[in-house]
């Protein structure tokens, strides 16, 4: 994005500190604010009747939240729920639409980022129904240790087992393989990573074609 763009951004908008687990959109209702991740992890849901919820895709600090709201009014049909602490970047609705009216660039950015989340949820769709829990495990954990920094990850298997789309118990048998190898370990809702080779080894082929399509 060129300078002058962020610069307009960042005029109207402010760096505010989002929580694990704050919900910033929810299925139907209109977005009245725009994120920038500039750190962690947002996980975009699809919330069935029944309550239970799966994510279809992933926003860190190369992409925004509800950025589709720069071209006109923006209903999702996904929950927005942020999944690692972090600082992000929040302008109103109305304010980067009004923007975006007047910079190319941010409306070109606009559609782009919107066919990459479009090609996650895709490729998220297949990965969940083709391969097995134990790899898209790996995956989930080598995503999320690419937004968040360290080989630490702050998460409850509570949560983990939301976006994985599957029971409690099937997250604690996917992961005891790879602790007791000592690939992982879990201690007090902390994720510790102590060798990613392995991790990446029995990973699906899903982490490095997200990976491949995220933007630089």
């Amino acid at each position: 994005m060129p300078r002058t763009s962020s610069d307009a951004l960042l005029t109207d908008g402010q760096i505010v500190s989002l929580p694990q687990g704050a919900v910033l959109g929810e299925t139907g209702h209109e977005a009245s604010e725009v994120f920038f991740p500039l750190a962690g992890m947002v996980s975009l849901v699809v919330v069935m009747k029944n309550g239970r919820a799966l994510e279809t895709a992933t926003v860190g600090r190369e992409g925004m939240v509800s950025g589709m709201a720069g071209l006109g009014v923006h209903i999702p049909h996904v929950r927005t729920v942020v999944q690692i602490e972090h600082p992000s970047l929040r302008i109103s609705a109305t304010a980067f639409r009004r923007i975006a009216s007047k910079n190319r660039a941010i409306e070109a950015l606009c559609v782009s980022y919107n066919e990459i989340l479009l090609a996650q949820a895709r490729i998220t769709a297949a990965c969940n129904s083709l391969h097995p829990v134990e790899a898209r495990f790996c995956r989930w954990l080598l995503q999320t240790s690419d937004r968040a920094g360290p080989n630490h990850i702050t998460l409850t298997q509570e949560f983990l087992s939301e976006m994985l789309g599957v029971r409690r118990t099937s997250v604690t048998d996917a992961a005891k393989p790879f602790s007791d190898a000592s690939i992982i370990s879990y201690s007090r809702g902390v994720i510790t990573i102590h060798n990613r080779k392995k991790l990446l080894e029995a990973s699906c082929e899903c982490y490095e074609t997200l990976r491949e399509l995220a933007p630089a």
